[in-house]
């Protein structure tokens, strides 16, 4: 690539999923580290797929917020290139980072869709690159989750949503705050992640003020080791039972729409809450909001900056 040298390479990264049914048991060995893996949970991640059309979007709507990225670094004049590659499926991290050193990337930002640290999230994409042994310096984003483009997008989109409420009951509307859970073994680590997941309620209220609120886990793996909660369905049976007629979710550790959020919210709670009587709303989810993207555009420059190459 011409002036190749002179280009930043942007690697924006994500979990991955299948693009259809055939491709969830290779995809599910790969998240579960080839371990032997019974039919049955084969079958039962098989059939969320399938309620949620067969596929995971997350490939499209991460290319979306990939494009979305290069283009607001690039308004002044094209330094940057985004390229996309996923932890657990195609194209893979590896993949990526090939296509860039083909392209002639000598220096790279690494951005994973997900605002929040942990060694078992960030961590393990960060752990992909190294992995790789690719020649390409890289500078990464470790967690944005005080990020002011972040946190103000998130409060709109509450905004928004609790106008899907009739209007004498919004003030009232408890807002439950999700991220996915992960195993209760991070704890023993002094793990950033629980912490950095309160911070980020405390700064989407301090938008949004008086608003009740809880937070909660979601999505816990099929598994016998304990994971962290609350799950958001337990506190959703506890705001009814305390009377609340009315519920919205905001998940602020997802950034887009993919199994988390049109399985484990919009079929298993949804189907939780016609059963309770409740009326539950979830926020529509950031993608590809300017204020987020205006943000993430703003931590890449200062890495670039950082590293000195701008």
């Amino acid at each position: 690539m011409e002036g190749s040298s002179s280009m930043i390479g942007i690697l924006v990264m994500a979990y991955g999923g299948p693009n259809d049914l055939d491709e969830v048991e290779p995809y599910l060995m790969d998240v579960r580290g080839y371990r032997p893996t019974s039919q049955e949970i084969i079958h039962e991640v098989r059939e969320r797929y399938r309620e949620i059309g067969g596929r995971s979007s997350i490939l499209e709507q991460t290319q979306a917020q990939a494009d979305a990225l290069e283009s607001a670094l690039n308004v002044d004049g094209g330094q940057f290139k985004a390229y996309v590659g996923m932890r657990h499926w195609h194209p893979f991290i590896k993949d990526a980072l090939a296509n860039m050193q083909a392209d002639g990337i000598e220096k790279a930002v690494g951005v994973v869709m997900a605002p929040h640290y942990s060694r078992m999230s960030i961590g393990a994409y960060i752990k992909k690159i190294e992995e790789a042994d690719s020649p390409i310096v890289f500078s990464c984003l470790e967690n944005w989750h005080l990020d002011k483009g972040y946190i103000s997008a998130l409060a709109h989109r509450v905004r928004d949503a609790l106008k899907r409420f009739p209007e004498e009951v919004r003030a009232n509307v408890p807002v439950i705050f999700t991220a996915h859970s992960l195993p209760e073994k991070i704890l023993e680590w002094n793990d950033p992640y629980p912490a950095q997941l309160r911070e980020t309620v405390s700064a989407v209220m301090e938008k949004l003020g008086s608003q009740p609120h809880e937070f909660a886990y979601q999505s816990a793996a099929i598994s016998t080791i304990p994971w962290l909660g609350p799950d958001a369905g337990e506190v959703i049976e506890r705001l009814v039972a305390e009377g609340n007629q009315h519920i919205l979710l905001c998940p602020i550790g997802f950034v887009c729409e993919h199994v988390e959020i049109l399985y484990d919210i919009d079929i298993v709670y949804q189907k939780l809450a016609r059963s309770l009587g409740v009326h539950l709303e979830r926020i529509e989810m950031l993608n590809t909001a300017p204020e987020m993207i205006a943000g993430l555009a703003g931590l890449v420059r200062e890495k670039a900056k950082e590293a000195g190459w701008l």
